[in-house]
């Protein structure tokens, strides 16, 4: 089998030859597939058609040469004289391995040319073999974390208990809907709250940082398709699936863990944890206005970065916390064909939507960032807690908004909270949604960013208008922000102008305040994943080891897989 990482096609070349309804999309069709062999082909020196097996296992696009943008793929393929053909090319970047397995496709999903199959390994042949002891589990939380332990331990034989404070995504949507059009917050289900988690309200952008030494990654992915999603995020670099299609798969993987024997609990607030001799013996949860406890010998903390309330009830059990450093800022906004036009050049229309990440290291030393981009998106209210405001990013499948946004984000640490005390992340988040709550009394305060550079409230918008979920008025956003972090976002956004041409234009329209982009504290856990507490396990974003739907959904399965050692 030779491996390569560096098989590049241009667009122009795509543009001209590839199903032009897949490429728009990232998907791959026949006619992209077979270009891509023929570029594999010709850098080896293969005749094409000795070539008997070949799999694309990854798709990204190099778009730093405006006049020369091309997608580079890693493909794996098998042919005639593989080992001379290798060395005779000398690059690290072809390689070759006998008797190799296509590391990202299980084998019984390889189709003879090596595309993907709708097929999925059984899932008795995935789990540890230990499911017939009596060991009870309780999970707090049904995000990605809370959700991929669930499925690992009811797959595994388990009967798992879940309490999610928030309601089913049916019903949660519901509830989000009415906050957006006006009706009150729900403070136990909105866009943080319910089941799926706060990404449930993003982009449903599913890469990760995180190495995937173990195959959790790929795993998370797999099962994400098994359930729904769509087979391209399998090789696409960047994949994402659209707040709409999350929303299916998450259902189908609650069916999923209920039909295993698993339980659900919606509407259960977890209120107390019962501890004797230092060791979980039961949790308290709020059901129906009725007190329920549940006797458990393992309880998963996967309760999200929001649960400021359960924060402070762990504090007070004697749980142990330590402050974490996190981000925050504004939304920005521009017309979508603007980034498209500056990211991708005449070929704009023909590609998925364009995206982005920028970086700037401010004269002060401190870090403004893009953060959780969403073309084709929407800004929308993300509050959890009444007299306070939130603002998210949040896309649909297809992108097809007619505003890009991205939060733009400074990175803060304990030393910018006042407070030794452990929640002082907390305080100081909490401090910001106020006063951007209070800023318009209630709805999402915006300005323009020539306003928020001469630092006053805006009094109508430009060339464009926002697309927002939820009211929004004008305000100066700046005035909600700490000086050193509005000053740190206006010298930013006027140094990513450099790389995005109006990328600081007058009328770029922000908005405030981002303020969760990751949880404000870390539970300390030990070399098992055990808290100072025998039996409790945090786990995800809320305890600070995780930081988006994929990396929440490893650990959730990372501490799944502990508890079945």
């Amino acid at each position: 089998m030779i491996h390569m990482s560096q098989v590049k096609v241009p667009v122009k070349e795509l543009v001209k030859k590839a199903e032009p309804e897949l490429l728009c999309k990232g998907k791959i069709g026949k006619a992209e597939e077979e270009l891509v062999k023929k570029a594999a082909a010709k850098l080896i020196k293969m005749p094409i058609e000795e070539i008997t097996f070949f799999c694309i296992e990854k798709k990204s696009m190099d778009a730093r040469k405006k006049n020369n943008i091309q997608y580079i793929y890693r493909v794996s393929l098998s042919g005639s004289k593989e080992q001379k053909r290798v060395k005779q090319y000398g690059k690290n970047d072809v390689s070759y391995e006998k008797d190799s397995v296509i590391k990202n496709i299980p084998a019984d999903e390889r189709s003879k040319n090596g595309r993907q199959s709708n097929q999925t390994s059984d899932p008795k042949e995935q789990v540890f073999r230990n499911g017939n002891d009596t060991k009870k589990t309780v999970i707090a939380g049904f995000g990605p974390a809370g959700m991929f332990a669930a499925l690992e331990l009811a797959r595994a034989g388990k009967q798992p208990v879940v309490l999610e404070r928030g309601f089913e995504v049916e019903k949660r949507q519901d509830k989000v809907d009415a906050f957006w059009k006006g009706k009150g917050l729900d403070p136990e289900c909105n866009v943080q709250f319910g089941e799926g988690g706060a990404g449930t309200f993003s982009d449903g952008k599913l890469n990760t940082l995180v190495k995937d030494s173990s195959g959790r990654n790929k795993q998370v992915l797999r099962t994400f398709v098994e359930f729904g999603a769509p087979e391209e995020i399998l090789y696409l670099q960047k994949p994402h699936i659209g707040t709409d299609v999350l929303k299916k798969v998450v259902k189908n993987i609650r069916e999923e863990v209920l039909s295993l024997g698993g339980t659900i609990y919606f509407g259960a607030k977890m209120e107390h944890i019962i501890i004797k001799d230092g060791k979980v013996q039961e949790v308290m949860a709020t059901i129906d206005g009725q007190k329920k406890n549940f006797l458990c010998d393992a309880l998963i903390l996967a309760i999200g970065h929001s649960a400021r309330d359960t924060f402070s009830m762990l504090k007070e059990s004697g749980i142990k916390m330590e402050q974490k450093a996190f981000a925050v800022g504004v939304r920005i906004e521009h017309p979508q064909e603007m980034i498209g036009r500056s990211q991708y050049g005449e070929w704009y229309t023909k590609l998925p939507t364009a995206e982005y990440k920028v970086t700037h290291q401010t004269a002060q030393k401190r870090g403004v960032y893009s953060f959780c981009m969403c073309p084709g998106g929407y800004v929308v209210n993300a509050s959890s807690e009444e007299g306070m405001l939130a603002v998210n990013g949040m896309s649909y499948s297809g992108r097809d908004s007619a505003n890009a946004n991205s939060a733009i984000v400074v990175t803060v640490d304990p030393s910018d909270f006042g407070s030794l005390d452990v929640l002082a992340g907390v305080a100081f988040q909490r401090k910001l949604e106020k006063a951007a709550y209070e800023a318009s009394n209630g709805k999402i305060p915006v300005q323009l960013f020539g306003d928020f550079l001469a630092n006053r409230c805006s009094t109508g918008f430009g060339s464009f208008m926002p697309q927002m979920k939820g009211g929004y008025d004008f305000a100066n956003v700046r005035a909600i922000l700490p000086v050193v972090i509005g000053d740190a976002i206006a010298e930013g956004i006027q140094a990513f102008d450099r790389r995005i041409k109006g990328y600081g234009r007058e009328d770029a329209i922000l908005s405030g305040v981002e303020s969760r982009t990751s949880s404000p504290v870390r539970m300390v856990r030990n070399e098992v994943l055990e808290s100072n507490i025998q039996g409790l396990y945090p786990c995800g974003e809320g305890a600070g080891y995780a930081g988006g739907i994929t990396s929440a959904a490893m650990d959730g399965i990372r501490v799944a897989q502990m508890l079945l050692l």
